[in-house]
């Protein structure tokens, strides 16, 4: 286990480009149980979740070839149903094969999944997507065991208690481009991320339509062929990176963005004081010496993302004046507060709400970990923060960011590893 060392306190300068997003790379693997062709991946992030995605491909039956940022997939023999333990339980992302296995194989036996900690993530939604397509379902020993004598479109409505769910909305939609007849999924998940699945889906045969919308149609073919597509940027890594520039006062210069997928933080930033400049996929960034205090709930797209909620709250410590968080997505996802306090932050959680007083400083401590967004929130508290600050469990931050602190030297931090 590695620990991050973090000298604060230093104004960042220069540009960085943003990676793919690790939330459309997986379910874009998963649809490659869909077909028996090759298919090729490209600006997929190294990181240890699409690392595992690959493994767990491989155990299903599949030759899985990560070079670069090109994954390329084919097949080695018959598909396998079972997905273990072993591999669904080190990401939640993983579960989202089990879609593809019930729509190429009628039946999958897939490990309930794990992943962060940040409060109690269902997969009612999953299977009642799936259970409307005509798949019969059993929990034993951990495992979900699903069997179809063969699936028919329906129509299905996937809102949940706090909104639609992108993974599920993947889930049904892998499982419905091999179904018999239409499948129309009402209150589905909007995110660009589903687009990016959508319009791979659709390279590879398939005929999804309405994909970033709150209906999605979807008529089932007979077969799926091989095809090549791109992952997306990562908004929520480049909308860490314009909190981290507005924490430490750094003009940098973002590469690899899509503007319209920011706007929901750009408006949130631009009252704060920021301003932007954006020219083809290049983001500029103008941070104010002092900012103004600016509250948020977290809503599904286009809301603003409970993934940036952590990093935002990590800025709003240190700005003067009273904010507050809400999330709406995941209410028990504060465990970052114990942690941001711990370096001087004045931060009080009331059930689903934090109300954020801003300090004039943070100060260098070590802390710990919970989750992968609250590593970020961490790192960007670090290095806005005097002194020298230790973060303990970054394996969490390596699920999600790819190579964050090499390109933090690049842009100037005083950030390094070691072990613990």
């Amino acid at each position: 286990m590695q620990k991050l060392i973090v000298e604060g306190g230093r104004p960042l300068r220069g540009s960085v480009r943003i990676s793919g997003a690790k939330n459309a790379a997986l379910p874009m693997l998963a649809a490659t149980l869909l077909t028996d062709e090759p298919c090729e991946l490209r600006n997929v992030p190294r990181l240890r979740d699409t690392r595992t995605m690959c493994d767990l491909l491989q155990s299903l039956g599949k030759d899985v070839l990560f070079e670069g940022g090109t994954v390329r997939v084919s097949s080695r023999s018959r598909l396998s149903p079972i997905a273990h333990y072993e591999l669904v339980s080190k990401m939640r992302g993983s579960f989202c094969v089990l879609g593809p296995l019930l729509a190429k194989l009628r039946e999958a036996r897939v490990s309930l999944p794990g992943g962060c900690v940040i409060g109690i993530r269902p997969v009612d939604l999953h299977l009642k997507g799936l259970r409307s397509l005509g798949v019969d379902f059993e929990i034993e020993g951990g495992y979900v065991i699903g069997r179809a004598r063969r699936l028919i479109g329906d129509r299905i409505y996937l809102g949940g208690v706090f909104g639609s769910s992108v993974l599920a909305t993947a889930n049904v939609m892998m499982a419905a481009v091999l179904a018999q007849g239409e499948t129309v999924i009402h209150s589905a998940a909007c995110e660009p991320e589903i687009v990016n699945l959508g319009n791979f889906l659709n390279a590879m045969g398939a005929q999804v339509s309405g994909h970033g919308t709150p209906i999605v149609r979807i008529t089932g073919v007979a077969s799926l062929h091989g095809a090549t597509s791109e992952v997306r940027f990562d908004r929520i890594e480049a909308g860490s990176f314009i909190l981290l520039a507005a924490a430490t006062q750094s003009p940098i210069t973002l590469q690899n963005v899509e503007y319209d997928q920011l706007l929901v933080l750009i408006d949130k930033m631009q009252e704060y004081g920021m301003r932007f400049r954006y020219e083809g996929d290049t983001l500029n960034l103008k941070c104010p010496a002092v900012g103004q205090p600016v509250s948020i709930t977290t809503y599904p797209f286009p809301g603003f993302p409970t993934d940036l909620q952590a990093q935002f709250m990590a800025l709003m410590s240190l700005t003067p004046g009273v904010s507050v968080v809400i999330d709406k997505v995941f209410p028990d996802r504060f465990m970052h507060i114990a942690e941001l306090n711990r370096m001087g932050a004045n931060i009080r959680r009331e059930g689903s709400t934090a109300i954020i007083q801003g300090v004039p400083e943070l100060y260098g401590a070590p802390v710990m970990a919970s989750d992968l967004r609250a590593s970020a929130a961490l790192v960007i508290a670090a290095l806005a923060a005097f002194g020298t600050t230790e973060i303990h469990r970054v394996y969490h931050l390596d699920r999600g960011y790819e190579d964050l602190d090499q390109k933090l030297l690049g842009l100037g931090a005083r950030i390094s590893r070691a072990d613990e």
